[in-house]
């Protein structure tokens, strides 16, 4: 390695504050220098980084790198510990025929229909949120918006009681900003703890009154031939109320900081709202939510670029490094919202199998925010432009996101002050 690697697989390993806040000059020297790169980091489990836009494509999709954490059961408990067990036995952790399966039953409650159904309730929670924005004092925009709206609709989605939704959203924001510290451990195993419990309570009420919703027709289908068991069920619950709002909540902001610093596009995009589906595709390439992908694991020995993966050793597809990639995208760390072919070929969503389930909600969900957003708050303003951006600082997290978004809807000089 030369010493500019050595520095950047550093960096990576260890999550260090200048790679949190700007991870895309690791990430290029590593396409150029080490595109699979060993890694020590903190969770104590040696892992390879793939970079490169080609190989994270292939590794995506290729059957001898394993969602089944369970079959790597040393290291997932070296991970994350004992907590984390239960609520990851579902698709998202899977392999084939397993992962087949669950996302069939999945599948069939997750209907386009059902999601397309949900658009003018999408609406309505969004214009309710706006509403209740000040106008006039610097607001944090992922508390007060991006985070409600895809929790409320998710939540709404499975069927889970608005009286219980704050408690579960901070068990999530837990989960998501837990580091691998023995402190933060036990934090994680509280948190997951109390989440399982709470589903294990959900899913018993709502088997004795079933009603008009995505757990409840899963609780159907356990009737059925080849239907989840109730670890399945629970984990699946997990999966679909974390991720369906995390993901979406951090698009939001990213697409708003983005669009922010990009005033002109921004003009462009409210004077053409026919651009705006592209321009989110392009914010996902860009700066999307999910900067790596869940963890995966070598079934045997792979060679990749020359470096060989050994059997056994964690994967971690850099999916914000391969939406940078040169070989790919031209121009690749210049924001363009009218590049073309954007939805075939970044990987903000995933490839082949394990391609994200709920991207046709998030993309709905994204079109409806950002376009009432900006109609309701044209002169909308990032608080201090200035001010260090407050980028998640979880090291080698999932997430690519913001930790506050401090704005002004309706800045004074837009109001005659």
């Amino acid at each position: 390695m030369t010493e500019a690697t050595e520095r950047a697989a550093a960096a990576a390993s260890r999550g260090e504050a200048s790679y949190r806040a700007d991870p895309y000059p690791v990430y290029g020297c590593l396409r150029a220098t080490a595109p699979v790169c060993r890694l020590s980091p903190p969770h104590g489990v040696e892992t390879y980084l793939i970079t490169r836009y080609d190989d994270a494509k292939a590794a995506l999709t290729d059957p001898r790198i394993s969602k089944d954490m369970y079959a790597a059961m040393d290291a997932y408990h070296t991970i994350f510990g004992d907590s984390s067990v239960a609520l990851d036995d579902n698709m998202l952790f899977s392999d084939p025929p397993k992962h087949t399966r669950l996302r069939r039953i999945v599948n069939s409650a997750f209907s386009p229909r059902r999601i397309e159904s949900l658009r003018p309730r999408i609406q309505q929670v969004t214009d309710e949120l706006l509403s209740r924005c000040s106008g006039s004092a610097p607001i944090d925009l992922l508390s007060s918006f991006a985070f409600p709206l895809p929790l409320i609709v998710i939540c709404e989605l499975i069927g889970i009681p608005e009286e219980e939704r704050d408690d579960a959203q901070k068990r999530c924001a837990t989960v998501a900003r837990t580091g691998f510290s023995k402190a933060d451990k036990e934090k994680l195993a509280v948190a997951e703890g109390a989440l399982r419990d709470y589903f294990v309570e959900l899913i018993a009420r709502k088997r004795k009154n079933a009603t008009d919703d995505l757990l409840s027709d899963l609780i159907r289908t356990q009737d059925e031939q080849g239907a989840m068991n109730d670890g399945e069920l629970l984990s699946t619950l997990w999966v679909l109320l974390f991720a369906g709002h995390k993901t979406t909540a951090y698009l939001i902001g990213n697409a708003v900081y983005n669009l922010l610093n990009h005033r002109d596009q921004l003009r462009d995009v409210m004077a053409d709202p026919e651009l705006l589906p592209n321009a989110i595709e392009e914010i996902i390439r860009f700066e999307g939510s999910v900067e790596n992908a869940t963890f995966r694991h070598a079934l045997e020995d792979i060679t990749i670029r020359d470096t060989v993966i050994p059997k056994g050793s964690l994967v971690q597809v850099a999916v914000a490094s391969a939406n940078r990639d040169p070989e790919k995208f031209e121009s690749p760390d210049t924001f363009d919202i009218r590049r073309k072919g954007l939805q075939s070929a970044h990987l903000g969503f995933g490839s082949g199998a394990h391609y994200c389930l709920g991207a046709p909600l998030a993309r709905m969900e994204m079109r409806i925010a950002l376009t009432s957003l900006f109609e309701r708050f044209p002169n909308i303003e990032l608080a201090d432009p200035a001010a260090e951006t407050a980028w998640l600082k979880v090291p080698f997290p999932a997430f690519r996101g913001l930790e506050k978004l401090p704005v002004i809807l309706e800045p004074a000089q837009t109001r005659g002050v």
